[in-house]
């Protein structure tokens, strides 16, 4: 059984394929079988302009043909697409969402805060760990950063921020925003376990990968801080140069690595856990558990 996830960020826009299988005991087992990123910068006109721009608009719609047209060709059962901050705030989302439908069939669900930690959630990560250390997941996008807290075996605490990498490239997230996530996180996250941090989202994904750690080890927040130090000492030019970063990768770097430092110091965080897990994949996750009684009948 063939499922898909598209999660419309504010930086990019991703397709998941996945095959659905049932093992020996029984639990559903979730097989990559395709992953497609475009960097359609949403956020870069709906942070500023409040709306997303034709040409954007047109960008958004050639994507989701391209989908609809992958969608077909792999045979897949059920789609659910999500859309995140950028389309939250853009006040003419309504309009291109009825667009795609009409165009591509394909539904855009715009989705809050909550419910987008709550996708992230699905992926059960903070389960499969250390029952002696708490959890906190921090997943920081385009257009927002969702933090939900684990400890004693059940989640406590669950809040999005409209702190996020293009938002801070754009110089639209106040001193008083920042202030709210700390008062935050000093008040709700408390537990006298040791807690880590999960990190989920493209550029912490990207640093990981230039940390060379082995995969299932953590990294320290001291090396945060470093990468934070060295890649904005460069120009985005030399980022993408001397560390082989896509140019829409390289801009956005930045400010995720500060916003990252910043909720695990505000947390007493000493380090961050990187599982290659995201939205879409909480998606997949959260639309077979929504179909199963019917998917394998």
């Amino acid at each position: 059984m063939r499922l898909a996830a598209i999660d419309i960020g504010s930086n990019a826009a991703r397709l998941l394929i996945s095959e659905v299988t049932i093992d020996d005991t029984g639990n559903p087992q979730f097989n990559k079988l395709n992953l497609v990123r475009v960097p359609l910068r949403l956020g870069l006109d709906v942070f500023e302009n409040k709306a997303i721009s034709p040409m954007r608009s047109a960008m958004l719609l050639e994507t989701m043909h391209a989908y609809r047209h992958l969608l077909n060709a792999y045979q897949v059962t059920k789609v659910r697409a999500c859309a995140t901050s950028a389309m939250r705030d853009a006040k003419n989302s309504a309009h291109l969402i009825q667009q795609v439908k009409e165009k591509t069939d394909i539904l855009i669900e715009i989705i809050s805060g909550d419910v987008e930690a709550s996708m992230i959630n699905q992926n059960h990560i903070a389960e499969t760990l250390d029952n002696n250390h708490a959890y906190l997941y921090i997943d920081v996008g385009g257009g927002s950063t969702e933090l939900t807290f684990f400890a004693e075996g059940r989640m406590k605490y669950r809040e999005s921020f409209n702190i996020g990498t293009i938002r801070l490239l754009k110089n639209q997230v106040s001193e008083n925003v920042w202030d709210e996530m700390k008062d935050h996180l000093r008040n709700n996250i408390k537990t006298n376990l040791p807690i880590s941090a999960i990190g989920s989202g493209g550029n912490i994904n990207k640093i990981f990968s230039l940390s060379k750690k082995k995969e299932g080890k953590p990294l320290s927040f001291q090396l945060i801080k470093d990468y934070y130090k060295e890649l904005s000492s460069v120009s985005v030019a030399e980022r993408i140069r001397l560390y082989n970063l896509r140019e829409d990768r390289a801009d956005v770097i930045v400010p995720a690595l500060q916003i990252y430092a910043n909720v695990m110091r505000w947390a007493d965080i000493n380090e961050i856990y990187v599982p290659k897990i995201g939205l879409a994949d909480g998606i997949v996750k959260n639309l077979y558990e929504m179909n199963k009684p019917t998917l394998f009948d």
